[in-house]
């Protein structure tokens, strides 16, 4: 069982959960996940890590299913039934020049992770953060401290670039970037990889597809990457963004698309009376 430190909401639908993994921090880099079960009938859901000290890991969940929404349900003090980690391969970390990092949504924790990585290695960082809205940005300040430039995009009347991608775009053609790292929703890393192609910028995405041990061996994240089938939990999560077939990933990540809403639909009527009991506890702490 593993402990929940800390509970912090970020955003609609975005949560901040810092787990007690001693055994886990100390072989943490940059790029990777854990896969965490909330319970015994709970999903095996990757989480990329977004943060860990000495004792405990940061993760950002977004509540999308029934296993992500039952991890947003949780407090401090309460248990995770298993939690596994660190998996797959850790982020390309060099000392390479001028790096942009684009992240968004969930996106934002591990961003910070790799931006964080990236400086230490000397690196000049520029992060693109995409939001829906302001309400939707957090951990600015943190973004701030391990970057040299910090741009914040999001859907905002009059705002000229209302996508990570435009920004990207617009980077490039005004300074010379020598790499792009772009960590989030599918869509955004996939408008990423085809804003830096005309450029031939070298663009590492991180990829979640579906999954479902993490080691390889069910072969549930598999993709596509340069005319070869890989898999997500082992060869990657981070491959290069203009090699990936992008229509095949989305198609594949969209096939329990149906069954996971009606999932959800049905868990959110048997157990509505989790939010009455929530209130009520967080009204004695």
């Amino acid at each position: 069982m593993y402990e929940v430190l800390t509970k912090e909401v970020l955003a609609p639908g975005l949560f901040h959960l810092r787990i007690k993994a001693p055994e886990i921090t100390g072989k943490a880099q940059p790029g990777q996940f854990v896969i965490v079960r909330p319970d015994e009938r709970g999903e095996r859901v990757p989480l990329s890590l977004a943060d860990w000290d000495h004792e405990s890991i940061s993760v950002i969940v977004q509540d999308v299913g029934v296993s992500t929404r039952k991890l947003a349900g949780l407090e401090k003090g309460d248990q995770i039934l298993n939690l596994a980690g660190p998996l797959g391969k850790p982020s390309e970390i060099a000392r390479f020049g001028t790096v942009g990092v684009a992240c968004g949504c969930f996106g934002i924790g591990p961003g910070y992770a790799l931006s964080r990585a990236l400086k230490e290695a000397g690196n000049r960082v520029i992060v693109v953060v995409e939001a829906r809205n302001k309400d939707w940005l957090f951990w600015q300040d943190r973004l701030e401290t391990v970057s040299d430039r910090l741009i914040a995009t999001f859907n905002e009347p009059g705002k000229d670039e209302k996508c990570a991608a435009g920004c990207v775009e617009r980077l490039l053609q005004s300074e010379k970037v020598d790499r792009v790292y772009a960590v989030g929703c599918t869509f955004m890393m996939m408008e990423i990889s085809r804003a830096t192609e005309p450029f031939s910028i070298p663009t590492r995405v991180s990829l979640m597809p579906l999954m479902v041990d993490g080691t390889g061996m069910c072969g549930a994240c598999r993709c596509l990457v340069g005319g070869e089938t890989k898999f997500g939990c082992v060869d990657g999560p981070e491959f290069e963004g203009h090699k990936v077939d992008w229509d095949l990933l989305i198609e594949r990540m969209r096939a329990y698309l149906d069954e996971e809403t009606e999932a959800l639909d049905l868990w959110d009527r048997q157990n509505w009376h989790r939010a009455i009991d929530r209130k009520a506890r967080l009204q004695r702490t």
